[in-house]
């Protein structure tokens, strides 16, 4: 589990750094009394073989974790394997499908990657690198963006984790995600309510939200610019017909959870 400790330690340090309004959410919780456990973490990566889920999945595999289960998102053309691991956050990991989308986009992702120094590829620090590759141009990113949020923002952030996830079950005060949201809003942080600000139902056994992801600037070649960052899940679970808490993820809501990257004005 120490190594376990390191990954996740390295992940919620540069994911608070680059994205401070997570840590004032975090802390708002803390202060209320409330044990902020985590729920699950969420990486993004392209299917080139070199960098695709099971290369990121690579340092979990080893530290104990196990394939759980598989999701399609056919409309943004993205798959996706969760992996759990017991006493530890369950990991979700998604993938663009590059040929889906125009030669442009899938010669970028190969140029990109064909930039990764062999070592980095081969360590367990990828799942937190950031952007391993040089920095790339602004108009590039403009046009990725209009084939895919998903492949603009994983061009620029590269690979950390693009959320963490408050675990509703663990909360007391704040027991349900119609409170969550309320105490988030309170606060000033903006909920991403694309297909609704709650995704999923007790039905489903999933209900989830999220914040909008906040601006951050980032380097370009043409200079700085402002571009969404990451963002803060918040995840409760229902107990199945036998009593099990439902421990998987539903497609259709984590479909809507992904446009928290999204630009929106």
């Amino acid at each position: 589990m120490i190594k376990l400790n390191q990954i996740f330690d390295q992940l919620w340090n540069d994911y608070t750094s680059q994205n401070p309004s997570v840590q004032r959410i975090y802390d708002l919780f803390v202060g209320e009394g409330e044990n902020v456990e985590n729920d699950h973490i969420a990486f993004r990566t392209f299917d080139d073989p070199r960098i695709n889920i099971d290369v990121l999945a690579r340092p979990f595999i080893e530290a104990g974790y196990v394939y759980k289960g598989d999701y399609h998102f056919e409309e943004k053309h993205l798959y996706a394997k969760h992996f759990e691991c017991e006493g530890a956050p369950r990991v979700f990991i998604s993938e663009l499908k590059t040929k889906d989308f125009s030669s442009f986009l899938q010669n970028k992702v190969t140029e990109i990657v064909d930039r990764i120094p062999v070592e980095i590829l081969k360590s367990d620090s990828l799942i937190y690198g950031g952007s391993v590759w040089e920095t790339v141009s602004y108009d590039d990113y403009e046009k990725l963006r209009e084939e895919s949020e998903y492949a603009a923002w994983l061009m620029v952030n590269g690979f950390r984790a693009n959320h963490f996830t408050v675990s509703i079950n663990s909360l007391k005060k704040y027991d349900t995600v119609e409170k969550v949201n309320h105490f988030v809003q309170q606060h000033g942080f903006r909920i991403n309510d694309s297909g609704g600000a709650i995704k999923g139902t007790p039905a489903e056994l999933l209900e989830q939200s999220s914040t909008r992801s906040e601006m951050i600037e980032m380097k370009f070649m043409e200079g700085l610019k402002e571009i969404p960052g990451c963002y803060y899940e918040f995840a409760r679970r229902y107990a199945d017909k036998d009593g099990r808490l439902y421990s998987g993820f539903i497609a259709k809501s984590a479909d809507k959870i992904f446009e928290s990257t999204d630009i929106v004005k």
